[in-house]
């Protein structure tokens, strides 16, 4: 992959030869540039991290990573092969086909979720290509190619998903987290059914910041979607 792709106006891409989560955390440790995406060169994975500077407590802010797996959502929408089934698994995966295939991370100057972070850095991972020759050794984790969508590259996908990112992130700036929350219910794996992961029982639905609703045989709890928000 060569540097130099195309983001939509207020995203400013940074191409990175090593890892771009660790180049964005190093970014803010000197300055916080809202709007930058850095993202890697190598052509096997769709690797990024977007660097946001949010006016609103972490327990609200962290919202924003659902314009992110939803983006991706979009992206994949747009580029694979329409018998490529997607889903977002709560609060930090991705399913394509029923295997996972990329992971989301967040990190912020904060773990108060009542405190307003100065900044927010969430990555997320996808492989285009896989790493086993032997995809059958791993049924549980897949790539973009493996799933057939061989005609996918990590550019034209970093590139698609900058585009339907940016959109959900004006959809969540404009009309606030329910149209966000709506979307992802209807492509969350698990919705409504039994889930093992990241805690067992019925996934009954999501909260008013993005929080599972599971119920076990107990009680029905709220897993805060800050549990996945962790500190340099």
């Amino acid at each position: 992959m060569t540097g130099g792709l195309d983001f939509p106006p207020l995203l400013t891409g940074v191409a990175v030869a090593g890892d771009p989560f660790a180049a964005a955390l190093a970014s803010v440790a000197s300055d916080v540039n809202p709007g930058h995406v850095f993202y890697g060169l190598d052509d096997t994975s769709f690797d990024t991290a977007i660097i946001l500077a949010p006016e609103e407590p972490l327990a609200m802010a962290v919202r924003a990573s659902f314009a992110i797996t939803l983006g991706l959502n979009d992206a994949l929408g747009a580029l694979a092969p329409p018998e490529v089934a997607v889903h977002l698994v709560w609060p930090d995966g991705i399913k394509v086909n029923g295997a996972l295939c990329g992971q989301l991370r967040v990190v912020s100057d904060t773990s108060d979720p009542l405190a307003e972070p100065d900044w927010m850095v969430i990555g997320l991972k996808v492989p285009v290509l896989g790493q086993d020759t032997d995809p059958g050794g791993t049924p549980d984790q897949t790539s973009l190619h493996d799933e057939g969508c061989g005609d996918v590259t990590a550019p034209a996908l970093i590139e698609a998903w900058g585009r339907h990112m940016m959109n959900w992130l004006h959809i969540y700036l404009t009309d606030g987290f329910h149209p966000l929350h709506r979307e992802w219910s209807a492509k969350g794996d698990g919705f409504g059914g039994q889930i093992t992961y990241p805690a067992a029982g019925t996934f009954v639905g999501l909260d008013e910041n993005g929080g599972l609703i599971l119920k076990d045989d107990a009680d029905t709890r709220i897993l805060p979607l800050t549990d996945m928000v962790s500190t340099p």
